[in-house]
């Protein structure tokens, strides 16, 4: 065999090892970059549970858990088997499945349509850190009771709580390709322990809200 023919395999492999190197150093970062990989999504049984932040994790928001990015990274998450999008909020490390890139809310997972096949393969866009909140005087203390994809059911919970509470807003939170509605009853801090239990009482998934931060009751932060 001529030896520009026994060459051939192994210029091959080289180049491919070249250009596989070359792939692995795609920037991925808090100022922007590009990732590609298998995501996942994870929901009930961590509802509630102290996220890697020390953030409670809430299934119903809209983030995700990864190995390095910066907590607070917005990051939008491409499914690459039908185009859909959405932006979430790095919160969390994981997943830590090899091949994996990406542990995503359940929220994020099912406007992704991801909840049902449990994985898919996503493009990963970094859009930068979220705004820090400006001080306020006084925090704000909200109890939310639900987060809802249909407009109509989270005003349908707004009308029955504003029999017995008073300042009950519907929160409108938009991604990529939905919209989630979000029922919170504005409170003081005095007043949120018994509020909260009250409300909880009546079966709702309650979560007070402190300085932008969800807190569930029972975490040791914000018992009820």
């Amino acid at each position: 065999m001529p030896d520009g023919a026994a060459r051939a395999p192994a210029v091959a492999a080289v180049l491919a090892a070249l250009l596989s190197v070359a792939c692995a150093r795609l920037p991925m970062g808090p100022r922007g970059g590009v990732q590609t990989g298998v995501a996942s999504w994870y929901g009930q049984d961590y509802h509630g549970r102290p996220t890697a932040s020390r953030e409670v994790f809430d299934m119903n928001d809209m983030t995700a858990a990864h190995r390095t990015l910066p907590f607070g990274t917005n990051v939008m998450v491409t499914n690459l088997a039908n185009d859909r999008s959405v932006v979430v909020r790095i919160n969390d490390r994981g997943p830590f499945v090899p091949g994996r890139v990406i542990d995503l809310s359940y929220a994020a997972a099912r406007v992704l349509g991801l909840v049902g096949p449990g994985t898919a393969r996503v493009r990963l866009e970094t859009l930068g850190a979220a705004a820090p909140p400006r001080p306020e005087r006084e925090a704000e203390v909200w109890i939310q009771v639900g987060a809802y994809s249909v407009q109509e059911n989270a005003y349908a919970v707004k009308r029955r709580l504003e029999r017995t509470c008073p300042g009950v807003a519907v929160v409108r939170l938009d991604t990529g390709s939905g919209a989630f509605y979000r029922v919170r009853v504005k409170t003081t801090e005095a007043e949120a322990q018994a509020l909260a239990r009250r409300l909880a009482d009546e079966g709702y998934p309650v979560i007070i809200i402190r300085d932008g931060a969800p807190r569930r009751p029972g975490d040791g932060r914000a018992a009820v």
